[in-house]
């Protein structure tokens, strides 16, 4: 997977991000004033646990699952492991990253695993 489709794919999950970070903001004050405390240049490192604590109280547990599904991408892209199927290991294709940027399974093994949980 090339580098320049790798830094596309984390800034439309940083983007993502931020989107359900302002959604919260919007509804709820006290994240809002945290947030806006926060340095914008540190807005890639918002984990503190306030923060943490605040979100997982604003969030449904859709937002939240797929907050956490984000933060999991960002990750595996921070340690080189973006892309890669976590049950197989083969690559995801880009068309699926594209579609879901934070797809952890390739097809098959995501067809596998819903055959499985049906």
């Amino acid at each position: 997977m090339d580098n320049a489709f790798i830094e596309r794919m984390k800034n439309l999950l940083l983007a993502q991000r931020q989107e359900i970070l302002d959604t919260i903001a919007e509804s709820n004050e006290q994240l809002r004033t945290v947030l806006s405390e926060t340095d914008p240049k540190d807005s890639a490192d918002i984990a503190s646990d306030d923060i943490d604590r605040i979100m997982i109280e604003a969030l449904s547990s859709q937002d939240l699952k797929r907050y956490r599904a984000i933060e999991a991408a960002l990750l595996r892209i921070s340690q080189g492991r973006y892309g890669l199927c976590a049950k197989c290991g083969k690559k995801i294709p880009q068309e699926r990253l594209e579609a879901i940027p934070y797809a952890v399974l390739c097809v098959e093994c995501q067809k596998s695993d819903e055959r499985k949980n049906r």
